[in-house]
């Protein structure tokens, strides 16, 4: 199986003929409308259904599946991850990228010097954090701002370059 990129979250049923209420986990909306189908994961559980159906209400999407017409089958659908095939995420701009992209990059110093891995990216509002670590060597942790003056990031080597401002590290 592809590996998959979660784009919401069943949250809730909607209505009685098997709606389901979705917590977008995406950034592209209309992302909704192009929609054919979709991989609902549940723990280890990966199950593919057709879309037959689909609105935004609110800040929410509703989603009508395939096999799901009912409020019991929805209802057992509740705190599944809508996903899709990676390759069918929207391309984004240049210098732009995935959380999941970002993870687990190795991060070095433009001098070389290896801090550890990226583990988190906190997303403080108005620039993303990423928390680095070194778990060999027992570092704590450092925290980078996504800052373009900052960050230089090359996906085909797995890595991350830093500049960091004087008294980051």
């Amino acid at each position: 199986m592809a590996e998959l990129a979660a784009i919401g979250k069943v949250i809730n049923t909607h209505g009685v003929k098997g709606g389901l209420k979705v917590l977008p986990l995406s950034d592209f909306p209309k992302r909704l409308k192009t929609l054919s189908y979709v991989f609902l994961e549940q723990g280890a559980s990966v199950k593919e259904y057709e879309v037959t159906g689909s609105f935004v209400h609110g800040r929410f999407w509703v989603l009508f599946l395939r096999g799901i017409d009912v409020l019991d089958s929805a209802e057992r659908l509740i705190g599944s991850l809508i996903s899709i095939p990676l390759s069918e995420r929207m391309p984004l701009p240049k210098d732009f990228y995935y959380l999941d992209q970002i993870i687990g990059l190795e991060v070095y110093t433009v001098n070389s010097v290896y801090l550890g891995r990226v583990r988190e990216v906190l997303q403080t509002g108005s620039n993303d954090v990423y928390v680095v670590k070194d778990e060999k060597e027992g570092r704590r942790e450092t925290l980078i701002p996504a800052l373009k003056t900052v960050v230089k990031i090359d996906l085909h080597l797995g890595r991350m370059v830093v500049d960091p401002p004087e008294g980051l590290l």
